[in-house]
C-alpha cells in the first residue's frame, strides 16, 4: 500500500492539473517520485519581479504532511528571502512548534493543513513583499532596505530577464 504522504501528493497533483491555479503551475520533476516536484512561478504583476518565469523544487519528507517540504529556487533569483543557493526561508516551510529565536508564532510555521497551493501562495507573495526581518540573503535584503529602486531593481531585473531566457528549455 502507498504511504499517507504518497497519497495526499498524488490527490494535490491531480487536484492542481484539474484546476491550475493563477502565478505557478506544479508537476512532478520524475513521474515515478511524488516526492520531488517542479513548480513555475510566474512573477507577480505590478511587482519587481513581473514578467519573470522562475523554476524552484520542492522535496517533500516521507512523513510529509507532518513536516515541511524543502523548496529551493533553479532559476537564479535576487530576493531577501532566498538565500544564494535558491533555498526559500519563509515561515511555513519552517518545522513546525516553537521557534527558538522568538521571531515567529507557531501558528506562522508549518502546519499539516499546508498544500502546495498554499505554499505557492504565500511564496508568491513573499515575491511581492519582502521580509527584510529574517533575511536569508543579507546583500539583497541591504539593498532592498537601502536601494530599492537603485542596484537592488536592477538585479531583480537582470535575473527576470534570464529567467526568460532560459525558462523553456
Amino acid at each position: 500500500t502507498e504511504p499517507q504522504s504518497a497519497l495526499l501528493l498524488r490527490r494535490q497533483l491531480a487536484e492542481l492539473n484539474k484546476n491550475p491555479v493563477e502565478g505557478f503551475s506544479a508537476g512532478l520533476i520524475d513521474d515515478n517520485d511524488l516526492y520531488r516536484w517542479e513548480v513555475l512561478i510566474i512573477g507577480p504583476p505590478d511587482t519587481l519581479y513581473e514578467g519573470g518565469v522562475f523554476k524552484a523544487h520542492l522535496t517533500f519528507p516521507k512523513d510529509y504532511p507532518l513536516r515541511p517540504p524543502k523548496m529551493k529556487f533553479i532559476t537564479e533569483i535576487w530576493h531577501p528571502n532566498v538565500d544564494k543557493n535558491g533555498d526559500v526561508c519563509i515561515s511555513i516551510l519552517h518545522e513546525p512548534g516553537e521557534d527558538k529565536y522568538g521571531y515567529e508564532k507557531p501558528e506562522e510555521r508549518w502546519l499539516p493543513i499546508h498544500t502546495v497551493e498554499t505554499i505557492m501562495i504565500s511564496v508568491i507573495s513573499m515575491l511581492a513583499d519582502p521580509n527584510g526581518d529574517s533575511p536569508a540573503n543579507v546583500d539583497a535584503a541591504k539593498e532592498w532596505r537601502e536601494d530599492r529602486h537603485g542596484e537592488f531593481k536592477r538585479k531583480v531585473a537582470r535575473c527576470v530577464r534570464k529567467s526568460q531566457e532560459t525558462a523553456f528549455e
